[in-house]
């Protein structure tokens, strides 16, 4: 799969799954715009996709701040003057729970970086997508179908949401040529947890899985982020491809 000439951005960039399709789509020769935080991490991973691909544009953004978001589009089409994919991966989980009062207090963040970010970025981005018959990927998770843990009911219904509005995006963008997808995926090794200040193991949080207690690597799902961007996928909008080695067939 071929992207050359296209234009990739990828929110949530700087480590796991965003740095890993931030790379992939560089091997695969697109432009790739990596947004995130961590601005030491950014450098490793533009370093990681100038190595196989071109050089990235980096761009250090918060995309909770709207202003962060409006500079991440406007940088994106000053550079390239156009944008063909976004990767909406950005994401955070907080513990807490309705009984421990602990829920609410994380409530607000979980739904600013989960579920409002993407629909701002979806929404300042869309009308640059319609030109180029773009296409967008939204990174859920399990989590959006099932309870995987009580202490996790935020972040699950944060997951949740984000997919429903995929699919709204999918209904309303579809006739204009912009596909709408969604990347559900299981346990994967990464240090979401770890920026949560969570000490617990994501072998530990995840559960068990019917694939001999398996958990992913970033670039598994990179690689069904990269299907569903490309023209192999041309007639797939408002999916939800599910990638957790048989999770949900145990939980």
């Amino acid at each position: 799969m071929s992207f050359n000439n296209k234009v990739v951005l990828v929110t949530g960039a700087s480590s796991g799954i965003g740095a890993a399709t931030a790379v992939l789509f560089a091997k695969e020769g697109a432009d790739v715009v990596i947004v995130a935080r961590n601005e030491v991490k950014l450098k490793e991973v533009e370093e990681d996709c100038t190595k196989v691909g071109k050089k990235p544009l980096v761009i250090k953004a918060d995309v909770c701040k709207d202003d962060d978001v409006k500079r991440i589009i406007n940088d994106t089409i000053e550079k390239f003057n156009k944008l063909d994919v976004l990767i909406n991966n950005a994401g955070i989980t907080r513990f807490g729970r309705i009984l421990d009062g602990k829920i609410t207090e994380s409530f607000d963040e979980l739904i600013n970086t989960n579920l409002r970010a993407v629909v701002k970025l979806t929404t300042l981005a869309a009308p640059f997508l319609i030109k180029t018959k773009g296409n967008i990927v939204n990174v859920s998770s399990i989590a959006g179908i099932t309870i995987n843990t009580i202490n996790m009911g935020g972040y699950c219904t944060t997951k949740a949401a984000l997919s429903h509005f995929s699919r709204v995006s999918a209904l309303e963008l579809a006739p204009h040529g912009v596909r709408v997808n969604i990347v559900s995926p299981g346990p994967v090794y990464s240090d979401i947890l770890e920026n949560a200040g969570i000490t617990t193991k994501v072998e530990d949080v995840a559960g068990k899985t019917a694939l001999n207690n398996r958990v992913s690597e970033p670039e598994e799902i990179a690689d069904l982020i990269l299907f569903l961007a490309s023209e192999k996928a041309k007639g797939i909008t408002g999916s939800d491809y599910v990638s957790d080695n048989g999770y949900l067939l145990l939980n």
